[in-house]
């Protein structure tokens, strides 16, 4: 990580172990801000007062390395982040007026996305971080990857068998309470279908008899009109005298004929002259025609008009024509089918609900058994595990609990609620010393205890689902001696499956470190780059001199200091 302007920090890298990292120094030199700068990489709260003063914002970058496939790497993949060269690169900035702005992988990114990554990179103990693992469930989540795949297999299938029926009770539910609803619904629909029924419309019917209705309408002034063109063109019998069209095209085309032969215009002219009175006899003839054909009767006027009013009552209510009318009448038939089998499924559903709590029944009683049997044996472990912490009296167990609840499903004879992951309510349990009542781990330890407990579960956990990263602070609070080197001994065993990253105070723990790093002001009271250093050979043994007796130049210091570091390469 580097990290700029954050806190005291002016400008540092702090380059962590693939192992076990100590973070140590002086009181108030910074080390909590390797902690802050983590937190603040995976998504962590954006506070401006850790704005160095005088500085316009704060910047921390990291590179993550993250394993091709994993989830984390999916899901930045997901966000549009690129992987380099197997690593992410994560950017965080806090402005001194408050604004953060993330980049993953080269992509700008919400802050939530890294909070998404947190889960799957970095476990956090810190008097304040682990709140989440105080949750029942957390504990419950851990106990189910504890116990592996007796939970994870039936876990599954609940899963599934769950989801079916919190879908079939919704649409139960829907079914049962719009009843009414879907009645009146239904009859709606059966009156509309019958109106409809009853008129029988074709498609394009409307426009049809629009185009009758406006023939009928006018049909004596269209027969006139008709008449009278027919005379103009045809002659009237009735008048003899009056000369018609035909007759002077006839007598035009005649006085051309005459003449054709001395001049081929004219001849064209006249053989035009023919075309035109074979076509006015043509025009002529279909006007006596249509004259004839028209029909003039009344009845059938009243006839049409009826029936375009049967047609425009259905129109007025269901659609804007006959088209939409008939479109109407097919969605219509096809809902009340829909409706009518509503009380078939309604039987069907019930019969698969009542089959699927039954399912759920078995299945949950199968969560129950197995979580039973690996709580036993994680507690055990863990119990053993803080033996050797400074909490030899202390004994962990998990208390599994049900609630009764009559809509529930049946679990070991009684009715009781269930969720998505099974009916058991699971919360780790502490006994500090003997006698003392069994009590939730967030009631039942001091800060450093209950850090001592994280500790232990992850050492037990770390064999069956590790964390990439474990980041410790505060662990050691309140031991010392033994005890201290019992917690240096255990975090360098979490160290052999995954990364350690511990800021501590005592020597005990830091000499059992793969990498020590020393944080320390400059005179001017900030950290600069070189402020983060790595310890090795005769500085860490001076460095651990200074945090066993205040003095880096004590031969008792540091022979105590060289024996810790021995007793931990002993150990590795």
């Amino acid at each position: 990580m580097r990290i700029r302007s954050l806190g005291v920090i002016d400008d540092a890298v702090v380059e962590l172990s693939p192992g076990f990292t100590a973070v140590t120094g002086e009181t108030g030199a910074g080390k909590t801000m390797v902690v802050t700068s983590l937190g603040l990489l995976l998504g962590g709260r954006a506070d401006p007062a850790l704005v160095r003063i005088g500085s316009p914002s704060a910047v921390v970058e990291g590179r993550v390395s993250v394993p091709p496939g994993a989830a984390a790497a999916v899901r930045a993949e997901e966000a549009g982040a690129e992987l380099d060269d197997g690593a992410l690169l994560i950017s965080r900035t806090i402005s001194a007026e408050g604004r953060s702005r993330a980049h993953l992988g080269g992509r700008s990114v919400p802050v939530g996305v890294l909070a998404e990554l947190a889960d799957e990179l970095v476990a956090v103990h810190g008097q304040t971080d682990q709140q989440g693992l105080l949750k029942p469930a957390r504990q419950r989540g851990a106990l189910d990857r504890y116990a592996g795949d007796a939970v994870a297999v039936p876990l599954a299938r609940y899963g599934d068998a769950y989801r079916r029926l919190r879908a079939v009770t919704a649409q139960l539910e829907e079914l049962t309470t719009r009843a009414r609803e879907r009645a009146q619904e239904a009859d709606l629909l059966r009156f509309g279908l019958t109106e409809i029924e009853a008129v029988e419309p074709r498609p394009g019917e409307d426009a049809e008899l629009a185009a009758e209705a406006e023939l009928l309408g006018h049909a004596e002034a269209l027969a006139s009109a008709a008449a009278l063109a027919h005379g103009a063109l045809a002659g009237n019998p009735e008048d003899p005298e009056v000369l018609d069209a035909t007759t002077l095209v006839a007598g035009a085309q005649r006085a051309l004929d005459a003449v054709r032969a001395h001049d081929p215009a004219l001849a064209a002219l006249a053989d035009r002259m023919g075309e035109i009175s074979i076509l006015l006899a043509d025009v002529a003839t279909e006007l006596a025609g249509y004259a004839d054909n028209l029909d003039a009767d009344p009845r059938r006027l009243a006839a049409v008009e009826e029936r375009r009013a049967a047609l425009t009552a259905l129109t007025r209510k269901y659609g804007t024509d006959v088209a939409a009318v008939l479109a109407w009448a097919e969605e219509g038939a096809a809902r009340l089918t829909e409706l009518d089998g509503d009380d078939d499924r309604i039987g069907e559903l019930t019969a698969e609900r009542d089959a699927l709590r039954a399912e759920l029944s078995g299945l949950a009683q199968a969560l129950t058994d197995a979580r039973t049997e690996a709580a036993a044996r994680f507690a055990d472990a863990v119990t053993a595990e803080l033996a050797s912490l400074a909490m030899p009296h202390a004994r962990v167990s998990f208390a599994i609990r049900q609630t009764e609840d009559p809509e529930g499903v049946e679990v070991g004879g009684r009715t009781v609620a269930y969720g998505p992951a099974g009916a058991d309510e699971v919360e780790l349990l502490l006994a500090p010393h003997p006698g003392a009542p069994p009590r939730p781990i967030a009631k039942g330890a001091s800060g450093g205890e209950l850090s001592r407990v994280m500790l232990a579960v992850e050492v037990v956990f770390a064999g069956t689902d590790p964390v990439p990263t474990y980041l410790f602070d505060e662990v050691d609070a309140g031991v010392g001696g033994k005890a201290a080197v019992e917690i240096g001994r255990r975090l360098a065993k979490l160290a052999r499956t995954a990364q350690v990253v511990v800021v501590t105070h005592l020597p005990q723990v830091a000499a059992f470190a793969d990498r020590q790093l020393l944080v320390e002001k400059t005179s001017d009271g900030s950290v600069t780059r070189s402020g983060v250093t790595v310890l090795e050979g005769e500085d860490r043994v001076r460095e651990l001199s200074r945090m066993l007796a205040g003095q880096e130049d004590s031969e008792t210091a540091r022979a105590h200091a060289e024996e810790l570091l021995a007793t931990a390469r002993a150990d590795a």
